[in-house]
């Protein structure tokens, strides 16, 4: 099968080809931990579970990274307001970020690096940098010099010369060039390390390098991703350093999803329009908000709205209900559900090998859906045929992270839905209405 992904670095669709035969190394960009996530902090988590899913069903072994950011200006403020350590912060909003990951029906990365335990590495990667001239010490500062790299710019497709017209140039001003950024801070506040410019904490850009560098030692990855925003300057600056390094871009395809919009704006903290994850699936569930994000592509935005949701509460519930009925039927006819093929899904792949086009998966699946319910109502019903039903359904929901759930049925369930027929067929309305609550409270019908 042939897979293509647009890449943001040569802004074109690509044929995706790895560096080791058969095998991902993906790394994609995770939270800065200080408070709980909203659902646009959880649209990477999706979409790169997802391609991860995706890429594993295809035959692919993947080793997917995602960091947690556990040292920051902003933790350290809401460490001091909350009244705990940083470290005691950052913990407790890990679990809530890995609460939210599973409840959405993403799996957690294999790897999840934390900055504060590569502080040693990063020191290291930075007086390295200091070495080879690619960077410079002020005071106790550690700045990278970005004009050092000719083709700056290369990935956010910003020219740096209108940077520094723009920039806001300080007096005396540390920095060679206002292009530069922070590598090393010194500071007296917060949490802090001895390093050899004195006591301070590494910049924002260098940590991703370092664990990319630790975790997949001497290759350029085959997939960076994450949010649209991180473009600049983040993942620029992780180029940059990379190329003075190393002379490579970090990752052959770089992979960026689009925001979650509330009204006109990007969902964001400091606008203070969010919809927090954990607040959302206890209110529609996990299958409803994921569906809510993988119904647009992912390089497009989702906007978050009465009728977004509304569709996916619409949409879940016609899978569940088909679900069940599938699983029913087969199991009451003693048809071991195991023992399906995945016959149908070749246009469902197909979407997805076309820059991991959800909407068109999702349109296959509903296709399915639509053809096992016209199997079901069959005055004869071909049970080979909506098993190999289910068995696709089974593997799509998989793939894409769906949690749609069936009953198992045991001899007592079997017993009470042959007794639930057997009332209708004889008219015995009062009966089975009776015997049809029990099935539906027991989530069988």
């Amino acid at each position: 099968m042939k897979i293509t992904f647009y890449n943001s670095l040569t802004n074109s669709l690509e044929e995706f080809k790895t560096v080791k035969p058969n095998e991902v190394s993906m790394y994609v960009c995770g939270p800065t931990v200080y408070n709980y996530p909203h659902i646009g902090n959880m649209r990477p988590v999706v979409v790169f579970d997802t391609l991860r899913r995706f890429l594993s069903y295809v035959g692919y072994k993947v080793t997917y990274v995602s960091n947690f950011t556990d040292v920051d200006d902003k933790i350290i403020k809401a460490a001091q307001k909350e009244g705990k350590t940083e470290k005691e912060l950052t913990e407790f909003y890990i679990q809530e970020f890995l609460k939210v990951t599973k409840a959405l029906g993403s799996d957690k990365p294999n790897i999840t690096p934390k900055v504060t335990e590569y502080i040693p590495k990063i020191i290291e990667y930075i007086d390295n940098l200091v070495k080879i001239g690619a960077a410079y010490v002020v005071d106790g500062d550690v700045y990278f010099r970005v004009p050092l790299i000719d083709d700056y710019g290369s990935l956010s497709g910003i020219n740096p010369q209108d940077l520094v017209v723009g920039a806001r140039i300080e007096e005396n001003s540390k920095k060679e060039s206002p292009l530069d950024f922070a590598l090393w801070k010194t500071t007296d506040e917060g949490i802090k390390w001895d390093s050899p410019w004195g006591k301070g904490r590494p910049g924002w850009h260098t940590e991703c390098c370092v664990m990319i560098d630790t975790i997949f030692p001497n290759q350029e990855i085959d997939i960076h991703g994450g949010g649209y925003d991180l473009k600049f300057p983040h993942h620029e600056n992780e180029i940059a350093q990379t190329e003075a390094t190393h002379h490579n871009k970090i990752a052959h395809y770089w992979m960026h999803n689009g925001f979650i919009n509330f009204g006109n704006e990007k969902m964001s903290k400091s606008l203070g329009n969010v919809v927090y994850a954990k607040d959302m699936i206890e209110k529609y569930g996990g299958p409803v908000t994921r569906l809510v994000i993988l119904n647009a592509h992912y390089r497009q935005p989702v906007n978050y709205t009465d009728e977004t949701v509304n569709a996916a509460i619409q949409e879940v519930n016609k899978m569940q209900m088909a679900y069940k009925q599938m699983a029913l039927q087969l199991q009451v006819n003693n048809i071991n559900l195991d023992e399906g093929k995945p016959v149908y899904i070749e246009k469902f792949l197909e979407s997805l090998a076309d820059d991991l086009n959800t909407a068109n998966a999702l349109a296959e699946l509903y296709n399915l859906i639509k053809e096992a319910n016209q199997t079901i109502r069959s005055r004869e019903i071909d049970f080979a045929k909506l098993n190999n039903q289910f068995k696709t359904l089974t593997d799509m929901f998989n793939v894409l992270g769906l949690n749609i759930e069936y009953v198992k049925l045991g001899d007592e369930e079997r017993a009470l839905y042959n007794d639930y027929l057997s009332a209708k067929q004889e008219k015995n309305f009062a009966k089975s209405d009776e015997i049809r609550q029990i099935l539906i409270n027991k989530g069988i019908m």
